[in-house]
């Protein structure tokens, strides 16, 4: 079925025409079904995290296999159907949705609860996690999410819908919409800078236990911030040691429930565990925090996250003043 055959849902934006009679609602709905698609089968969880850029088959296709063939949705607050082709031309499923959440009211509505409930695998798009914290968090959205991972369902996200996938996440509620991203010099200079927001259990993967995810990685040098977001972690003495993963553009971690991982795409992934608290980290004051040990891994490599052990080149990290320094040759961050 092409995209225009689709059946839609719409906003208030658009009108719903069902049973002779119009109806608004405050979400989207875009489907496409494909009769020919083979039966579906049972699912397989995983959690792919996608670091951003450009769309990585590798990991869509990973998600499909998960699906076992059935409806695979992309949850949105924003943006479009543009995802449904894309997973249509690569992915051998019954139906792909995607389902757009632009506001708490959206959030509330039963039948995004049911949609979410449906599904076989699910995709968190790129865009502004601040909107899925602000619209979805203590909603039947998050309830739903979570009850489809606890099942097995796989999910997945890119950037934004990377970064809330951790324990702890960067929710970017503080920051403008049009304005430039948090810089890991703002961090570093001042770990409590209004702009630093972390948000617990917004999404529970047992796997991503006490870790904190950043996508863009290298690409956007994201690194200080990630060491400012785990030093805070520590800092506030929640957990007795942090987990920071960075992904770069055009990679993904793609993560069994049980903990090990497997990187594909361009880039590399950086996995990150520190266990001492920053003796400085204080408002209005650089950031001091040492002991960080950093394992970066590159495509096909593969890591444990239980043992913390396997593939990757090692090396450590600290952060002096606001400096980082790193035990590579050269002194190079990444």
């Amino acid at each position: 079925m092409s995209r225009s055959a689709a059946l839609i849902f719409c906003c208030t934006i658009a009108i719903i025409v069902a049973g002779g009679f119009r109806e608004q609602t405050p979400y989207q709905y875009f489907r496409v079904v494909n009769p020919v698609a083979p039966y579906p089968s049972h699912v397989r969880a995983g959690f792919a995290l996608i670091g951003g850029g450009e769309d990585l088959d590798e990991a869509f296709s990973w998600l499909c296999d998960g699906s076992g063939g059935g409806g695979f949705l992309i949850l949105r607050a924003t943006g479009d159907d543009a995802y449904n082709p894309y997973v249509n031309q690569l992915c051998k499923v019954s139906s792909e949705a995607t389902l757009i959440i632009p506001n708490r009211e959206a959030a509330e509505s039963p039948f995004v609860a049911q949609t979410i409930r449906a599904a076989s695998a699910i995709f968190v798009a790129g865009g502004d996690q601040a909107n899925y914290i602000k619209y979805w968090r203590d909603t039947p959205v998050q309830t739903a999410v979570n009850d489809a991972i606890a099942r097995g369902v796989p999910l997945g996200g890119t950037s934004a819908g990377l970064a809330i996938q951790g324990e702890f996440a960067y929710t970017a509620l503080n920051d403008s919409r049009d304005g430039p991203d948090l810089s890991s010099r703002e961090t570093l200079a001042d770990p409590f800078y209004f702009r630093v927001t972390i948000a617990r259990d917004f999404l529970k993967i047992p796997a991503l236990a006490a870790t904190i995810t950043d996508s863009h990685f290298s690409a956007r040098d994201r690194l200080g911030r990630l060491l400012t977001f785990m030093a805070r972690i520590l800092d506030s003495g929640d957990v007795a040691s942090v987990r920071g993963i960075g992904v770069d553009e055009r990679t993904a971690v793609l993560l069994e429930p049980e903990g090990q991982a497997r990187v594909v795409g361009k880039g590399a992934a950086y996995f990150m565990n520190a266990s001492v608290r920053p003796p400085v980290c204080k408002k209005g004051e650089p950031l001091t925090f040492d002991g960080v040990a950093v394992r970066r891994l590159r495509a096909n490599a593969k890591f444990d996250l239980r043992r913390w052990e396997q593939d990757g080149e090692s090396y450590s990290l600290s952060v002096h003043s606001g400096a980082i320094i790193s035990s590579q040759a050269g002194g190079a961050a990444y």
